[in-house]
């Protein structure tokens, strides 16, 4: 659907939920601008009922045809950005899939409780954005709240070289998909007591998995539709751990063993994960290489040479 139609078209809305059932997030946005102008609708009606008194020339058939212009006026303002709301609701429902049940991926994303600033883990000199941060643990621990995109590159580098190195990927390649998995670190998995899980590749805890667990909502895609599903996820003491665990949890499973077999090439790689059943998400592979490729990651990489000098 190019537009939001008319109102009373409802050959539009069912095109709409159509494309609903076999593509979420493709249809995402027009939901959104739907639910904007029903919002705006019901302020006109207020607007119209606070009047003191009828017009001279008002009569039913011209509050009816007043009440059409008002609702499709609304749906006008929606799709050309109206109050914002839409695009609100957009971001807020742009959720990342998660995958099969029992297998890997993904979050909803959710608040996160307020942090104190987490601690680097490789020195920060000549960093130009945002203040220094003193060195933390060496471990990989840490809360990345307060991160800026920059940072999470920067601070998570050293294990990603290490993960990469034992598969034949680029670090930056593992930090895309961190980066997709947890909303470069904002949307990070959290305990009960407000703590990160550190999780950054969404890797759940199936019976095969004796550590620390938590529990999140997560969207599943099922036949093309996404499902809210409660689930169980790893735990882990640092981000080091995490990246040690990923690796670990491929190269145990056979599934993956074709894509393993890629790693040369991010985009067969990321693409056979997928196919694999990591996730359901159809467009994962693609965001990642979005985000492999993206400006984030250019200017995160772009610090590291220049400030922290770690080899590329």
């Amino acid at each position: 659907m190019s537009s939001a139609g008319i109102y009373t078209d409802f050959s539009s809305l069912a095109e709409l939920k159509a494309k609903a059932g076999k593509d979420a997030q493709g249809s995402l946005e027009k939901v959104a601008q739907q639910f904007e102008s029903l919002f705006l609708h019901q302020m006109l009606k207020s607007m119209r009922q606070a009047n003191l008194g009828e017009g001279i020339m008002d009569s039913d058939q011209s509050l009816f045809y007043r009440d059409m212009f008002d609702q499709q006026l609304s749906l006008h303002l929606a799709e050309k950005g109206g109050l914002g709301l839409a695009e609100f609701l957009k971001r807020q429902l742009s959720i990342k899939s998660t995958s099969e049940p029992g297998e890997v991926k993904g979050l909803e994303a959710y608040r996160l409780r307020p942090a104190q600033q987490p601690a680097a883990n490789i020195s920060e000199k000549g960093v130009s954005e945002g203040a220094p941060v003193q060195a933390g643990p060496v471990d990989g621990s840490g809360d990345p709240q307060g991160w800026s995109k920059g940072d999470f590159v920067q601070k998570l580098w050293p294990w990603a070289m290490e993960a990469a190195k034992r598969l034949g990927l680029k670090p930056q390649a593992l930090i895309a998909q961190a980066a997709l998995e947890t909303g470069w670190g904002q949307h990070l998995m959290r305990k009960t007591d407000g703590s990160p899980s550190n999780n950054l590749f969404g890797i759940k805890a199936d019976k095969r998995w004796g550590g620390d667990r938590v529990s999140v909502d997560t969207l599943e895609f099922e036949q093309g539709v996404s499902v809210k599903k409660r689930a169980h996820f790893r735990s882990y003491d640092s981000f080091r751990q995490s990246f040690e665990d990923y690796v670990s949890f491929l190269q145990s499973s056979p599934r993956y063993q074709e894509a393993l077999s890629a790693t040369a090439d991010t985009g067969r790689y990321f693409t056979a994960l997928q196919e694999a059943g990591y996730a359901t998400d159809p467009e994962y592979a693609r965001k990642i290489e979005d985000l492999l490729g993206g400006r984030e990651m250019e200017a995160g990489l772009a610090r590291l040479k220049n400030g922290a000098d770690l080899p590329l």
